[in-house]
């Protein structure tokens, strides 16, 4: 590729990944911890609440970053597909 060439980069699919390998950490992160990861992130993204998340290794500051739409729509994009 030459240096005029522009490149075309698909930032949804990007957040979208970003989305789903945080949600997999925090998940595997809350397993590991005894915790029931589904119930904790639903009661996240249903009351907006972080302090659903434990705080252990960071869970709750990794989920926060995103916003809870998105987390969602990713959520139902990759169900759906």
């Amino acid at each position: 590729m030459s240096n005029d060439e522009t490149t075309v980069v698909d930032t949804n699919t990007i957040i979208d990944e970003n989305i789903k390998s945080t949600l997999l950490t925090i998940s595997e992160d809350l397993k590991e911890r005894g915790y029931d990861p589904h119930k904790q992130i639903v009661a996240y993204l249903i009351s907006g609440d972080p302090g659903y998340i434990s705080s252990y290794k960071e869970c709750r500051n990794k989920i926060v970053k995103f916003k809870r739409e998105d987390i969602l729509e990713a959520m139902l994009v990759n169900y759906i597909d």
